[in-house]
């Protein structure tokens, strides 16, 4: 890492990204994250991004998380859920690789989730 991506990074995308150095309860580390932003908007590099974390069972009962299934389009390497309460906006400089994309109806789930941690339903 350290330099900006090409191709940059697109919405509905999967890429690894570098959130260290995080503080407290942030995400941590490399790891998948969802880019949610739409590609027209912004004028600084930067990317909003949903962090990718590792299903677990308890997550359906949290409206936030979302399940995404493995499979080659996202290509993903376990069933994973992006956490919409850990959504940030991030330097093109954090992107490493682009893993895979979701699906449309997915990315519109996500970004409900998002709308519902922020009070807009």
């Amino acid at each position: 890492m350290g330099k900006v991506p090409t191709p940059l990074p697109i919405r509905g995308e999967i890429w690894s990204v570098n959130f260290d150095p995080s503080v407290g309860s942030e995400i941590q580390k490399l790891r998948p994250a969802l880019v949610i932003s739409v590609d027209s908007v912004g004028r600084l590099p930067l990317r909003m991004v949903v962090p990718v974390t590792d299903w677990k069972p308890q997550y359906a009962s949290f409206p936030w998380l979302v399940p995404i299934v493995v499979n080659s389009l996202n290509g993903l390497l376990k069933d994973s859920g992006p956490d919409a309460f850990q959504t940030k906006s991030v330097s093109l400089i954090r992107f490493g690789r682009r893993i895979g994309r979701v699906t449309a109806p997915q990315l519109d789930e996500v970004a409900s989730a998002v709308a519902l941690c922020v009070g807009k339903t």
